[in-house]
C-alpha cells in the first residue's frame, strides 16, 4: 500500500481540541462496555436466548475476531477516510449495533450484531489513538495517552464490570447494551464540535483484499482455538487441531504475501525496524496476558468460590481503577515534565503486578473483599505505570505515516497476549481442579476416623433438623464432596494467581535480554549505513 501523505496541523493553544479529546475518550468507553458485556452477563443472556454454551460462544468469538480484524484494517481505511470521520462512523455503528442487541434475543442476530460491535470497536480504538498522535504535538502525548488509556484500558478492566454488575442485579442484561447509546451520542456530539476542519489529510491507498482475507482467516481460527481449546481439551479434539493448522497456514501465507509486497500490502511490517516499537510490542504481549488474565481470574474467583453477586464482583475491581488512573497521571507527569525516560517505569509496573498476584495466591474460601483489596489496588497501580510507558516507547519515535499500522499491530499483539493468557489460566484451573479432587479424594475415606466423625456429626445435625436418617447420611456425604470440590477449586485458583506472578519472573530477564539485543542490533545496523551509502 502506498504510504499516506500526512498534513498535520499542530494545536498549540491551551484548551484547543479539548472536545475532540473528550469525544475520543467517550468513544473508547462504548467499546469498553461492549467488550466486557459477556463476562458477567453470560448466564442471563443464555437464559433469555435459550442458547447452549457452544452456541453462546459464538457471541464472544465473533466479537473478538472482528475486533482483531478492525485493528489491522484501519491502516488501509485511513488512506481513504479522514480519521475523525472514521472514528465517528465506528462510534455510530457501535451505538446502533448495541441498540439493536438490546431489543432482540435471537442468537443469530446477536452474533451478527456482536461482529459489527467488534469491528467498530477495533476501528475506533486504532483510529482514535492515531488521531491523537497526528493532531496534537508530541510534548502533549504523555497526558493525552494517559487520558486515552483511561477509556481504552482502565474502563474495561475496572469501571465496566462494576457498571454491568449493578445493571444485572437491578435491571437486566439488555440495559448494558442500552447504556452504550447515550455514551455514543455524547461522543458523536463532541467529535462534531471538536474540529471544524479536517485534522489529518491522507492520500488514498490500495486495500489488499487477499491479505485481508488471509489474516482474517488466521485470526478467526486462532480466536476459536484459544477461546474454546480448554473446553475441548485442546488437541484431543480434531477440530482444534485442524483449526490450528489452518490458522497457522493462513498466517504464514499472509506474512509471505506481506514480504513479497514490499510495503504495499495490508500492513507496514517495516515498523519492526524500530527497536523501541519491537521491544514495546513484546512487553505489551506479556502485559496483555497479565491484564486480561488477572481481569478474568479475580471476578471468576469472587463469583465461583466466594459466591459474590455480579454487583459485588464488579465492584471488587472498581477501587483499583482509581489507583490505575493515579499511576497514569504520575507516569505522565514524570515523563512529560520531569523528562524521565518511559522505560524507567516499566520495571516498577512489572514488580507491582507480580507482587499483587503473589498476594492473591494466598486467598482462601473464607477471604472477603477486604482481604483481597490490597492486592487488587497494587495491581491497578502497577498496570498504570506499565501501560502508559510501553505506549510512549512504541510510538513516540515513529513517523506519522507508520502510526496506523503500528498501532493496529500493537493492539493486536496485546489482545492475542490476553487471549493466550486467559486460555492458559482456564486450562490450568480446569486441570488443577480435577487433579486436586483426585488427590484430596484419595485421602478422604470413610475408614478414616476424622472423616467418619465428620460424617456422623453432619448426619446427626441434619437428622436433628427433621431429615430422615438414611437421607441425612447421603446428604452428609454429598456435603463433604462439595467441600472437597470447593477446596480443590480454591487451590486451583491460587495456583493460577501464582502462575501470573511467575510469568513475570520468567519474562523479566527475557525482556531485558531482548532490549539489549535490539539495542546492539540497531547500533550495528547504524554503523553499516555509511558503508552501504
Amino acid at each position: 500500500m502506498t504510504a499516506a501523505a500526512l498534513d498535520v496541523p499542530i494545536r498549540e493553544q491551551a484548551g484547543a481540541g479539548g472536545a475532540l479529546m473528550a469525544g475520543i475518550v467517550l468513544a473508547t468507553l462504548t467499546e469498553a462496555i461492549a467488550s466486557t458485556v459477556l463476562s458477567l452477563g453470560r448466564g442471563d443472556i443464555i437464559g433469555d436466548s435459550y442458547a447452549t454454551p457452544d452456541e453462546f460462544a459464538w457471541l464472544d468469538i465473533g466479537y473478538t475476531t472482528a475486533k482483531l480484524i478492525g485493528f489491522l484494517a484501519v491502516h488501509a481505511l485511513m488512506g481513504r477516510i479522514d480519521p475523525r470521520r472514521l472514528v465517528m462512523t465506528a462510534t455510530l455503528a457501535m451505538g446502533a449495533a448495541c441498540a439493536a442487541a438490546a431489543i432482540t434475543t435471537r442468537l443469530d442476530l446477536l452474533v451478527a450484531l456482536r461482529i459489527i460491535q467488534g469491528l467498530s470497536g477495533g476501528t475506533l480504538l486504532v483510529a482514535g489513538q492515531t488521531l491523537l498522535f497526528l493532531a496534537y504535538p508530541r510534548r502533549l502525548q504523555p497526558y493525552l495517552q494517559a487520558l486515552f488509556a483511561m477509556g481504552a484500558v482502565v474502563a474495561p478492566a475496572t469501571i465496566a464490570p462494576a457498571l454491568q454488575g449493578w445493571l444485572l442485579d437491578s435491571q437486566s442484561w439488555d440495559w448494558i447494551f442500552l447504556s452504550v447509546i447515550p455514551v455514543a451520542l455524547a461522543a458523536l456530539g463532541l467529535l462534531l464540535l471538536g474540529d471544524s476542519t479536517t485534522p489529518v489529510k491522507t492520500a488514498p491507498g490500495s486495500l489488499d483484499w487477499m491479505g485481508l482475507a488471509l489474516v482474517s482467516s488466521a485470526l478467526a481460527c486462532f480466536t476459536y482455538v484459544l477461546s474454546q481449546g480448554s473446553r475441548w481439551d485442546w488437541f484431543e479434539e480434531a477440530r482444534i487441531t485442524w483449526l490450528t493448522l489452518i490458522g497457522t497456514a493462513a498466517l504464514l501465507a499472509f506474512l509471505g504475501r506481506q514480504w513479497l509486497a514490499g510495503g504495499r500490502g495490508l500492513l507496514d511490517l517495516g515498523v519492526f525496524r524500530s527497536q523501541d516499537f519491537s521491544f514495546a510490542f513484546i512487553v505489551s504481549f506479556v502485559a496483555g496476558a497479565a491484564l486480561f488474565g488477572s481481569a478474568y481470574l479475580i471476578p471468576s474467583f469472587a463469583v465461583s468460590v466466594l459466591a459474590f453477586t455480579p454487583t459485588a464482583a464488579g465492584q471488587l475491581l472498581l477501587p483499583s481503577g482509581a489507583l490505575f488512573v493515579a499511576a497514569l497521571v504520575i507516569a505522565a507527569v514524570l515523563i512529560g515534565i520531569r523528562r524521565v525516560p518511559p522505560v524507567a517505569t516499566v520495571p516498577l509496573g512489572i514488580l507491582m503486578v507480580m507482587a499483587a498476584m503473589w498476594m492473591l495466591s494466598g486467598s482462601t474460601s473464607e477471604s472477603g473483599a477486604q482481604d483481597m483489596m490490597a492486592a487488587v489496588l497494587l495491581r491497578g497501580l502497577g498496570l498504570g505505570f506499565l501501560f502508559l510507558s510501553i505506549t510512549l516507547i512504541a510510538f513516540d519515535n515513529l513517523d506519522g505515516e507508520d502510526l496506523p499500522s503500528a498501532i493496529g499491530i500493537f493492539n493486536t499483539g496485546r489482545q492475542l497476549g490476553g487471549l493466550i493468557g486467559v486460555a492458559g489460566l482456564q486450562t490450568l484451573i480446569d486441570h488443577g481442579i480435577a487433579a486436586n479432587v483426585a488427590v484430596l479424594g484419595a485421602s478422604i475415606t470413610a475408614s478414616a476416623p476424622v472423616v467418619s466423625e465428620r460424617l456422623t456429626a453432619t448426619a446427626a445435625m441434619l437428622a436433628g433438623r427433621g431429615m430422615e436418617a438414611a437421607a441425612a447420611g447421603r446428604a452428609a456425604t454429598s456435603l463433604l464432596g462439595r467441600a472437597v470440590t470447593q477446596q480443590s477449586t480454591v487451590i486451583a485458583f491460587d495456583t493460577a494467581f501464582y502462575a501470573v506472578a511467575v510469568l513475570f519472573v520468567v519474562a523479566a530477564p527475557v525482556l531485558v535480554t531482548v532490549k539489549i539485543s535490539l539495542a546492539k542490533y540497531a547500533k550495528a545496523r547504524a554503523a553499516r549505513l555509511p558503508v552501504a551509502g
